[in-house]
């Protein structure tokens, strides 16, 4: 691999003159998506994204319509959609013959499994709410906290801690 240090002010005019023609190194390209450089990669290398133009001296560069794509998967992304569903959704998003039916299928399916695990981490907040209600938090040593991470069984009068 080259030293791109060495030739940092090729560079930037190498980029400058990109950005002239409406492209955007992977830094802007970031900051205008609100998507990490290295997010970015990894979209590409997922083919989320298409390959990202090359200058001469390969600096990936991306224009406005990446920079879009970026937004909306960034969008999916923050809605807990997962990589599949998203790869999914921009098809979906770049058929302008597609099905509103399928899309809709997509989000109710996702709202459901949302649903799921929200079910799931109430369960989780009740169980370890009971716990914490049941331990003293005193100078006590005693915590049925950590028996239950533990895997100890609680005996029916530790349920009341060393009140």
């Amino acid at each position: 691999m080259k030293n791109r240090r060495a030739t940092s002010a090729a560079a930037r005019a190498e980029l400058a003159a990109a950005k002239e023609q409406g492209y955007y190194s992977i830094g802007n390209a970031a900051k205008l998506s609100g998507v990490t450089a290295k997010m970015i990669r990894h979209y590409e290398s997922l083919g989320l994204i298409p390959r990202a133009a090359r200058t001469a001296g390969d600096y990936r560069v991306y224009n406005a319509a990446d920079i879009h794509t970026l937004r909306f998967i960034r969008r999916a992304r923050g809605l807990g959609f997962s990589m599949s569903e998203i790869a999914d959704l921009l098809g979906l998003w770049r058929d302008q013959r597609r099905a509103s039916r399928e899309v809709k299928r997509l989000a109710t399916k996702h709202i459901t499994e949302l649903d799921a695990r929200i079910e799931e981490l109430q369960s989780m907040r009740n169980a370890l709410a009971d716990l914490a209600e049941h331990c003293a938090g005193n100078a006590r040593p005693h915590c049925p906290i950590l028996d239950d991470l533990g895997g100890i069984p609680a005996a029916p009068h530790d349920r009341e801690g060393d009140k």
